[in-house]
């Protein structure tokens, strides 16, 4: 496991590593510039944005051999959250933590998300647990930052694009800096 403690080692890893596809039709990279790129013209908080950039930061680091095994579920998005806490605070964090429990979440309570989701999400989702029970959906409403996080599986599931992304990941660096020296 590769560790990130600031800003610095987020950039270096997503210079080094990307590239990486991990079952979707982008990088890791492009998905990433795309989501806050969604996420921003949304109106989105800073915080948010900056969650919805490094929202997948957990592939990366869960998996420092490059290699990715969708029959399981490697909890990306909790050793993610667990990566920027420290750096960003709850804002981020939690959003992060709660994206891949949105995504059961809405399948939940949405019946037409599910057809819609990329074919990996749809894969992952049966070894993340499967759409909620309606006490689990209902649980989920009470948890701080659920709204954030479903807001980031919707940026999340449009980030998907096989158009380049009309910014790059350099352009979010002073943002996530800003955030760091406060941590939201």
């Amino acid at each position: 496991m590769i560790t990130v403690t600031t800003v610095d080692d987020i950039v270096d890893l997503y210079g080094a590593r990307g590239r990486l596809r991990y079952g979707e039709g982008v990088t890791q990279v492009e998905h990433a510039v795309q989501c806050a790129v969604l996420a921003e013209a949304s109106g989105a908080s800073d915080a948010l944005i900056v969650a919805a950039l490094l929202h997948d930061v957990g592939h990366l680091v869960v998996h420092p051999d490059e290699t990715a095994d969708f029959s399981i579920d490697d909890h990306h998005e909790l050793v993610g959250a667990e990566a920027l806490a420290d750096m960003f605070g709850a804002a981020v964090s939690r959003p992060v933590a709660l994206h891949v429990p949105a995504k059961r979440y809405l399948c939940a309570v949405d019946r037409d998300y599910f057809p819609a989701l990329s074919r990996a999400s749809q894969m992952s989702l049966d070894v993340q647990g499967g759409a909620f029970e309606p006490a689990e959906a209902e649980a989920f409403e009470r948890l701080s930052y659920w709204r954030e996080a479903v807001a980031l599986r919707r940026f999340d599931d449009g980030g998907k694009s096989d158009e380049a992304a009309t910014r790059h990941f350099a352009d979010f660096i002073p943002m996530m800096r800003r955030l760091a020296s406060q941590r939201c």
